[in-house]
């Protein structure tokens, strides 16, 4: 009964989030495109009309694409579930393996490459179809191959042994195990903050020290003002892959890394970049790096107490579409891992505008703080210039913009800058 219960649930939460996700879409296609025909009067003199229309054809495009990835995961998500295809790849990996750890790590290791299959034509359209079409994409055909065999590797070599740490915990810590695994997890996740940007990215990126000495004169007496220590200044040779452009710091420390993508250094003025980057660091002054991470170690938290009650529960199997009792003798931790991790975004998509709302907030605060140390004006023309660059649309849908993005709107978040240089 309580199966039954459950899989009516499930597959409710999975139409809301369809008909929400369908409705904001089409609510956000129908507004870029009303918009089209002319710039916002307040960027009227900034950003030529082409370039406000190939924005909005690239928001559209970007959207309808999204549209279609989501049609396709929520058919494997159901596929996966309630049409047993979890149950039937556990029971076809456990006639050649038998009980124990390798069943175990062989089931995440085959979901996550069926996963890796089904995704990986998505992935490539993305890079060039839809990224070449607007003058995105600079990577090559090899390269992209490249960095998906670097990726599986690197992966399977970070997730292999973390997973069976969290597996040998959940078999043998007893009842409070997720607390322990809670605690590994906290561990490998400040780990990765320092071997990510120093072993990592390498791999992928070239990263040169910053050679401008008027820029690296700037960017040190800003530092100096707002006592902000780093270990380097970096440049990314991101232009291999992308046009895009960014700036970010990573690390924390005495490991704190300034790096900027080339791309973004070609564009803007030592004045602009200076600013963009006193942004960044508002986020690390203000603490808000120190609020994200402590919230999303206590919402881990939260989860991995509700999958260490979920882990007994035999309805949560069934009403997904698992019979854990056709393995005789054997755990069924893998498979509870997986089955949370497949279920979790449908029951919290509802709940993503509360982030997006801290977020914004965050990003309102960190304006500010550019503002207060350097010109507000040499914030607003760098973003006008990535606005443009990457082609972000200037005219959101106000509700899409207020449940999705973690910034807020060009022409509001302007304003405010403009406020603050007046």
């Amino acid at each position: 009964m309580y199966s039954l219960a459950f899989s009516i649930l499930f597959v409710s939460f999975i139409v809301l989030t369809l008909i929400v996700r369908f409705w904001l879409a089409s609510r956000h296609i129908r507004h870029v495109l009303a918009h089209r025909s002319a710039v916002p009067a307040e960027f009227a003199e900034k950003i030529p009309l082409a370039a406000h229309q190939k924005a909005a054809d690239y928001t559209v495009a970007r959207t309808k694409f999204g549209l279609l990835t989501l049609l396709v995961n929520t058919v494997v998500l159901v596929g996966f579930t309630l049409l047993g295809g979890l149950q039937w790849l556990s029971v076809e990996l456990f006639k050649l393996t038998g009980p124990g750890m390798v069943y175990q790590l062989a089931l995440l290791a085959a979901f996550a490459a069926v996963s890796g299959v089904i995704d990986l034509p998505f992935d490539y359209y993305k890079q060039f179809g839809l990224e070449q079409r607007f003058g995105f994409n600079k990577m090559s055909r090899g390269l992209f191959f490249v960095d998906l065999i670097k990726w599986t590797a690197i992966g399977a070599g970070i997730a292999l042994p973390l997973v069976w740490v969290v597996l040998t915990l959940m078999a043998k810590a007893g009842d409070q195990w997720w607390l322990y695994a809670w605690l590994v997890m906290i561990g490998y996740q400040l780990l990765m903050m320092v071997l990510a940007p120093n072993l990592i990215m390498p791999l992928f990126n070239k990263f040169t020290p910053l050679e401008d000495p008027s820029l690296k004169a700037r960017i040190e007496g800003l530092m100096t003002r707002v006592g902000f220590a780093a270990r380097g200044l970096f440049v990314m040779d991101g232009s291999k892959r992308s046009a895009h452009g960014n700036a970010y710091f990573s690390g924390f420390g005495a490991n704190k890394r300034i790096v900027f993508f080339d791309t973004l250094l070609s564009r803007l003025q030592p004045q602009e970049i200076e600013a963009v980057l006193a942004h960044e660091l508002g986020h690390f002054k203000l603490k808000h790096i120190i609020k994200r991470i402590t919230m999303m170690f206590a919402i881990s938290l939260a989860f991995l107490a509700l999958l260490g009650y979920l882990k007994n529960q035999l309805w949560f199997y069934t009403g997904l579409g698992v019979d854990p009792l056709l393995l005789p003798g054997q755990g069924n931790d893998a498979m509870v891992l997986l089955l949370f991790m497949l279920v979790l975004p449908v029951f919290t998509f509802l709940f993503g505008p509360l982030t997006s709302i801290s977020s914004r907030k965050h990003e309102f605060e960190a304006d500010a703080f550019a503002a207060k140390h350097t010109d507000a004006r040499d914030l607003v023309s760098a973003l006008v210039k990535m606005y443009e660059d990457n082609a972000s649309t200037l005219t959101p849908d106000p509700l899409h913009s207020a449940f999705y993005d973690s910034h807020p709107p060009a022409s509001v978040r302007i304003r405010h800058l403009h406020a603050a240089a007046a």
